[in-house]
Parts: C-alpha cells; sequence; structure tokens
C-alpha cells in the first residue's frame, strides 16, 4: 500500500477558501478565539499522527486482527500505544465540552481529522469515535452527577465508550428490544438483556470501557416510544473516582467480519449489571439519535476517508506500473511501453475516485459547517435553518460518502489490477473496510427512507427549501466562463428533485403505500448527485481566481468539467426509477422469489 498522505492543501482549500468557516467562528462567542491558522495548525498534528503513527501499521493490525480469549479481548500489537498517544494529544475529545477538558472544536474541523483518521485505519478510528459520541450523549442529557463521574475521563482517553442498541432478534426495529432495566432502592437500575454488533464492547486500551445502552422499564409503552436510556460502566466507579468493582457485563464473543477485522466487534451480555438512567424515561432514543446523527455523518466520512486512501494508492500505482501503449499522442518511444496513467479507462476510474473523494470532503464540511451553526449561532431563524440542512442531509451523508467510497475502492481495485486482489498491496482491505460503513448505523436503505419517508413527504417538501435557496443563490450568481452548460445542468438538477418530490407525494395521496419504500434510495442518490454538482462548481468558482498562486487549483476546474459530463448524468436513469414509482417492484407475488 502506498505510504498515506494527508491532503492538507485540499483541506485547507475547502475549509478556508470555499466555505469560509473562519467568518463563521468570528461570530460565533465559543469559537471567537479559533483563528485559521491554529485550526491549520491542529489539522497538521492530525496528519502527522495519520501519516506516521497509524497508517504504518493499518495492514499489519488487519492481519493480526483481535482475538478473543477466556472473555478477554486483545487488539492487533500497536494499537495500545498507537490509543495512548492519541489520548495524550486530546484527540479523544477534539469536539468535546472545553468544560470537561475537550478541545471544544467545531464540526467542520473535526470531519477533516475524521477523514484522515479512517483513511489512515478505520479500525483503529472505531475506538475513539464511539467514544466521542457518547461523550457528547452524556454531556447534553446525562445529569450533573453523572457527567462529573465520567465525561473527564472519556475525554481524555482514559475511558472509552460504546454504544449499545442491537439485539439477536432486532436491528433496525428496536421497539422490539428485550432488554430489560429494573428500578433499584438505590436509584440505580439492573440491566439485563443482550447486544449484539458492539463496536470496542471489551478491549485492553483501557481500564474502563462506559457502555451506553438501550433498555425498557418494567412499565414501559410498548415500541419505540418506551426504550430509556442508561450508562453502564465496565467496572463501578467509586466515589473518589477509583475504580471499584467489577459490574456483571461481559463480552460472550466477538465476531469473526468481513472487514475490519482489528476492531473488536462483541456480543455484549448484561446480567442485572448496575446503570443509571440519562435523560428521561422512555426518551431514551431520542437522547441516542443525539450520538447517532453526529456518528451518521461520520461513517459517511468513513467511506471517504477509503476512498481517500484508495485514490492515493491508484495514483501512485497508474504512474508506476509500465503497461502497454497509449494513445499516440501519449506514447513514449523511447521506452518499451507507457505508464497506466495514460490509458483511457484508467483516467476514467481515477478521475471517477478523484471527483467522489474531493466532492466529498466538500460536502462533508458542507454538513459538517452546518452543524455548527446549529450549535452555536446566536440567531434563532440561521440555527432553525441549519438544524434543518442538518436533517435533511445527514442520511445523504451517511449513505452516498459510503456508497461512493465503496465504489472508489473498488475503481482503486481495479486500477491496481490483480494487485487489488492479494493482500500485499493493501487495497481489497479498503474494499473489505468499507462495506460495512454501508450496513451499520441504519443500512442506507434506511437512511434513504429516513430522508423520503419522514424527512421530506413528512414535510411535504418543506424541509428541501433550505438546500434549494442556497443552489438557487449561488446559481444566481452567474456562472464563470465556460461553464454555462454545467450551471444550466445544476438547475436542471433542483427542477428533477422538484419533480421527483411532486412525482413521490402524488402517488402517496393516490394510495401507494409502497412508492417511499420503493423509489426511497434512488432518491437519495439523485439528491446527492445534485449535492456533489453543487460542490464541485462551487469548488471550480472558488478555484478560478487562485489559480495563479496556487497552480494545483487547476485541477478542480476540470475535475468539475468530468464530473458534469460523465457521473452527474446518472442523474437521469434515476429520475425515471423514481417515477415508476413501486410498480414494478411489486409484479412478482411473494412466492415467485
Amino acid at each position: 500500500m502506498a505510504d498515506y498522505r494527508v491532503p492538507r492543501e485540499d483541506m485547507q482549500f475547502v475549509l478556508q477558501d470555499v466555505f469560509k468557516v473562519d467568518q463563521d467562528w468570528a461570530r460565533f462567542e465559543p469559537l471567537a478565539e479559533l483563528d485559521f491558522d491554529t485550526a491549520a495548525a491542529i489539522i497538521d498534528e492530525g496528519a502527522k499522527l495519520a501519516e506516521t503513527l497509524i497508517a504504518p501499521n493499518c495492514r499489519a493490525a488487519d492481519e493480526e486482527g483481535v482475538k478473543f480469549v477466556d472473555g478477554q479481548v486483545t487488539t492487533p500489537k500497536g494499537y495500545k500505544e498507537q490509543f495512548q498517544q492519541l489520548a495524550e494529544g486530546g484527540w479523544v475529545g477534539v469536539t468535546a465540552n472545553p468544560e470537561w477538558g475537550g478541545m471544544g472544536l467545531p464540526k467542520s474541523i473535526s470531519a477533516q481529522y475524521e477523514e484522515m483518521l479512517c483513511a489512515a485505519d478505520i479500525s483503529f478510528s472505531l475506538y475513539s469515535g464511539l467514544t466521542a459520541g457518547a461523550i457528547m450523549t452524556l454531556d447534553l442529557h446525562a445529569t450533573q452527577e453523572l457527567k462529573e463521574t465520567y465525561l473527564e475521563r472519556m475525554i481524555s482517553g482514559e475511558w472509552t465508550g460504546t454504544m449499545c442498541l442491537t439485539e439477536p432478534h432486532c436491528g433496525t426495529d428496536l421497539g422490539i428490544m428485550r432488554t430489560k432495566a429494573v428500578p433499584q432502592d438505590d436509584g440505580s437500575f439492573a440491566i439485563s438483556g443482550t447486544k449484539i454488533f458492539i463496536t470496542g464492547g471489551e478491549h485492553d486500551l483501557v481500564d474502563n470501557i462506559v457502555h451506553l445502552v438501550l433498555a425498557k422499564l418494567p412499565d414501559a409503552p410498548a415500541g419505540s416510544k418506551g426504550i430509556s436510556l442508561f450508562v453502564v460502566p465496565k467496572f463501578l466507579v467509586n466515589e473518589d473516582g477509583t475504580l471499584g468493582e467489577r459490574n456483571p457485563v461481559f463480552c460472550g464473543s466477538i465476531e469473526h467480519k468481513m472487514g475490519i477485522h482489528a476492531s473488536a466487534t462483541c456480543v455484549m451480555n448484561f446480567d442485572g449489571a448496575k446503570g443509571w438512567m440519562v435523560g428521561e424515561p422512555n426518551r431514551g432514543l431520542a437522547a441516542m439519535f443525539t450520538m447517532m446523527n453526529y456518528e451518521r455523518l461520520g461513517v459517511g466520512i468513513q467511506g471517504l476517508g477509503a476512498a481517500a486512501r484508495s485514490y492515493v494508492n491508484a495514483v501512485e500505482y497508474a504512474n508506476d506500473r509500465i503497461q502497454g501503449r497509449g494513445a499516440k499522442a501519449t506514447q513514449d518511444q523511447s521506452k518499451d511501453a507507457d505508464p497506466l496513467i495514460v490509458h483511457g479507462d484508467i483516467r476514467r476510474m481515477l478521475l471517477t475516485m478523484k471527483a467522489f473523494v474531493e466532492g466529498g470532503r466538500a460536502f462533508s464540511t458542507y454538513v459538517g459547517q452546518q452543524l455548527d451553526i446549529a450549535k452555536y449561532a446566536q440567531d434563532d431563524a440561521e440555527r432553525t435553518r441549519a438544524d434543518a440542512l442538518v436533517a435533511l442531509l445527514t442520511p445523504v451523508a451517511k449513505a452516498f460518502l459510503t456508497d461512493t467510497g465503496l465504489e472508489a475502492t473498488i475503481l482503486g481495485q481495479q486500477v491496481l489490477g490483480g494487485h487489488g486482489f492479494v493482500r500485499e498491496w493493501g487495497q481489497e482491505q479498503l474494499v473489505r473496510d468499507c462495506r460495512i460503513a454501508q450496513i451499520y448505523e441504519g443500512t442506507n436503505g434506511i437512511q434513504a427512507l429516513d430522508l423520503l419517508g419522514r424527512k421530506v413527504a413528512g414535510s411535504r417538501g418543506e424541509l428541501l427549501k433550505p438546500l434549494a435557496e442556497d443552489i438557487g443563490k449561488f446559481l444566481a450568481e452567474g456562472p464563470i466562463a465556460g461553464f454555462e452548460q454545467e450551471y444550466q445542468q445544476l438547475q436542471q438538477g433542483l427542477e428533477m428533485v422538484e419533480r421527483a418530490t411532486k412525482s413521490v407525494l402524488t402517488k402517496v395521496m393516490q394510495g401507494d403505500e409502497n412508492v417511499i419504500n420503493g423509489a426511497a434510495v434512488e432518491y437519495l442518490h439523485l439528491i446527492g448527485y445534485v449535492c456533489f454538482a453543487y460542490m464541485w462548481l462551487r469548488m471550480a468558482k472558488t478555484a478560478e481566481p487562485l489559480v495563479a498562486e496556487r497552480p494545483y487549483l487547476a485541477s478542480k476546474a476540470k475535475t468539475a468539467k468530468f464530473y458534469m459530463a460523465r457521473l452527474y448524468p446518472r442523474v437521469h436513469g434515476l429520475l425515471a426509477a423514481i417515477e415508476d414509482g413501486s410498480d414494478s417492484l411489486y409484479l412478482h407475488e411473494t412466492g415467485e422469489f
């Protein structure tokens, strides 16, 4: 595998030039002291960790994997030292509340850090990533006493956190979970049940693991409205902050998986384990969604990170590998053959990867910026608008970035040919590791249902307005020279979204009960491709006056042209599928499958 190099210049371009995030920070009181020089220094330090500490161990860690012996999980060689250095640098608490020792950085910055960490090693990134989500949930919903007990130790990286939702018989349908929480005289609860697919449920990186567990009270209402959230530590914590007796929560086994071999995916058994409620009774799912919304963007960034690493590998290989003759215009007659990069199909694959990676980086930053505005803006209307954009775009970020991420890793594998299929080059690992990102934190099909069903149809299309306004305002500024056709394409894309939305809503009104389920994935992809078109035209416009001083930015306009010519036209097929609704899906009777 090629040495991983963090694309510092592109991250700086997206943050400072395209989205001008430092202008937001200047008007948000909690971020007022953060300037771009400081942010760039933070990114640079994170990049050094990713490039020199984490990425070099990625393949060896994957081959060794995690081991489960007598209830104990051992992580691969080097992971404990890596996690310790990460913790010592304060990286577990990048976005955490400074009141408890966190850096308090905006999401627009942490999105860059998350990308580089995922590109370096997705498996390793999960231990701190889930902890960050647990920290946020406790900070927003836990009592002061629980915060004082857990937050500082988790933010410092002394302890890690998990998210325990899925059970053997229920994944998406959490309303039928069986884990019980029985009230105790001392105000705690006895938690009993089994959770599966728990990332970092047991490991040897730290002394204590803090589980956030969804469970039902004895008198809970049926369904998802009867779920409460509890904090359940591996070791109970004494009043002086030291660790006490072992809580009866144990790892029963670990999963043997297609990818992320160095991430411990555990079956966790709670046998009357002592826990404390977080938030209000029967409101646990709402509290957990605090974590899940941030995690869903984080999972999308996992797809982006894998794609970015794949692109680095493929470009290096295509430049170095001498194979066959290119077109006459590219032939080097002084050599027996030409490098792969001159061949048309190789260029198609590399440009597709570049378009998805750099477009995805801009999109994840855009969503991160909206999260920052929703969190820090003082104006109620501005916060409300950003919240609406986050609600709309979170499922798109999770699903579209992981779908395009897998496509990019597979293309990278194809560029390497046979070398992409064997373990030596590390490319096949990226394909395997990226694949899970389409599944966990809510499958991409569920994300699509959330987008089209709950968000768009549920609001009668109103939730689309802030995005349409952003794109419409950009188009109204007019195209840069040579991009008149591409701007028209983006305008047509907006009209396609409107047409698709109207088609679905009309079918719903006509009584088609299956149309949302049947058209949801294509609808999400339609939104995704339109958003990426907006990102690419915005980057091309921003880059134009900067090319003279930063020549590397000349590739922005060229890649934007490629994206609009070769990838964006997929929207036409997506619109046709959406307008079919559910008709072709239900021609077969169930018994015919």
